[in-house]
């Protein structure tokens, strides 16, 4: 392995941590609401960072199935463990034929460049609308309702968002302070000042890890209502975007050439695999990660690394902790780091010159934007391609 490659600085692990606004808040729901270990959670993610980064040797990311997290926590009677556990096994062994078999490429033909740039420019606009929101809730934390300052109708949140906002805009390109690290740990600071962990047991250790199949009865459910939904937003943004993407980013060439389709289709496939054995969360990377990653000033595989040691270290010996731990971090932290995320995914359509490409990419991103559905967003702007090629239509 050439460790050349590969660079641990505070610029590296400043990028690791821009990702976390998505992943730590639909990591923490699919633990509180859904009942995952936090233990197998925290060291799968690690896992999957740490793999994917000694692989691919880039700041590959690391995020939950935003549709399975979402139809999950929304519906926690109907959606146990098991049933996520099979989510995982069974989108794992379709991510690996596709990936195996080279399907996958034959489906990326449908991908053109105004699909994927709509598609990033979509994703982008709700990573910022959703960074936005975060930013505007009246309250700091989720476990606080305190959200005045000294009795005055004036949200900390907002302020903090604010401020956040200009540290990051000062700090952006700064190499000794890096935006990224300096937010998060101011956040860090906050909760810790505003009694994050007064109420939490300092006891070391994981909260178990266990083996086990999920029924074909679990893996039926997980197909209908899970699976299925997710596959054309899985495959249009984590398999195609961050193709895209790493290219757009870091260039064709030797420090990409372990991506493709196959590859990344295949990263995601064992890792579900492995999750639905041991009845974690499931995962995928994602283009709106990447573009975090990249945002925040990692350029190579060492700060996933990095972070995906620091999740291992969570989930092994303090998992019985960490949920208090990660939940020290303030919503104007988080809606910071996906508002910076979401601009710097949507930014890549500024290479669209045709009037055509432009209008098809501006319509998947209205459509996701307004239905919040990658998939409808997705089968709409093929669609219209394809009456415009038939059609020859000129815009």
């Amino acid at each position: 392995m050439n460790l050349k490659k590969f660079q641990f600085n505070i610029m590296e692990f400043s990028g690791s941590l821009g990702d976390l606004g998505t992943l730590i808040p639909l990591s923490l729901g699919m633990i509180m609401v859904c009942g995952l270990s936090t233990s197998t959670v925290l060291v799968m993610i690690g896992l999957f960072y740490v793999i994917s980064g000694l692989f691919f040797k880039l700041p590959m990311p690391v995020q939950p199935l935003k549709l399975v997290a979402a139809i999950a926590i929304a519906n926690p009677s109907k959606i146990t463990p098991d049933i996520i556990a099979g989510a995982g096994l069974i989108f794992g062994m379709i991510l690996l034929f596709l990936g195996i078999t080279g399907f996958i490429d034959q489906l990326a033909k449908l991908f053109k460049k105004p699909i994927i740039r709509g598609i990033q420019l979509g994703l982008g606009l709700i990573l910022t609308q959703k960074g936005i929101a975060y930013i505007m809730n009246p309250n700091l934390f989720n476990w606080q309702n305190v959200s005045e300052l000294f009795g005055y109708n004036i949200s900390i949140n907002l302020i903090a968002g604010i401020i956040m906002i200009g540290l990051t805009l000062f700090l952006l390109n700064n190499k000794k302070f890096p935006a990224a690290l300096i937010i998060v740990g101011i956040g860090i600071c906050m909760g810790l000042l505003s009694g994050g962990l007064n109420e939490t047991s300092f006891e070391t250790g994981s909260t178990g890890f266990y083996c086990k199949l999920p029924s074909f009865e679990n893996m039926i459910t997980a197909l209908f209502l899970l699976v299925i939904p997710q596959i054309p937003l899985t495959i249009g943004n984590a398999v195609i975007g961050t193709a895209d993407t790493c290219f757009s980013l870091f260039g064709k060439g030797e420090k990409t050439n372990k991506i493709s389709y196959r590859a990344l289709a295949n990263s995601m496939g064992v890792t579900n695999c492995v999750v639905g054995i041991f009845g974690g969360m499931p995962m995928c990377h994602g283009a709106g990660g990447l573009a975090a990653h990249y945002r925040f000033g990692a350029r190579t595989g060492g700060s996933n690394i990095m972070i995906g040691t620091v999740f291992i270290v969570l989930g092994v010996f303090f998992g019985k902790m960490s949920f208090a731990i990660l939940s020290c971090l303030p919503n104007a932290v988080f809606g910071t780091l996906l508002l910076f995320a979401g601009l710097e995914l949507a930014i890549l359509i500024r290479d669209m010159d045709k009037k055509k490409d432009v209008f098809i990419a501006l319509l998947i991103a209205c459509i996701a934007i307004s239905t919040n559905n990658m998939g409808a967003a997705f089968i709409s702007g093929i669609i219209t391609d394809q009456l415009i090629q038939w059609k020859k239509i000129e815009l």
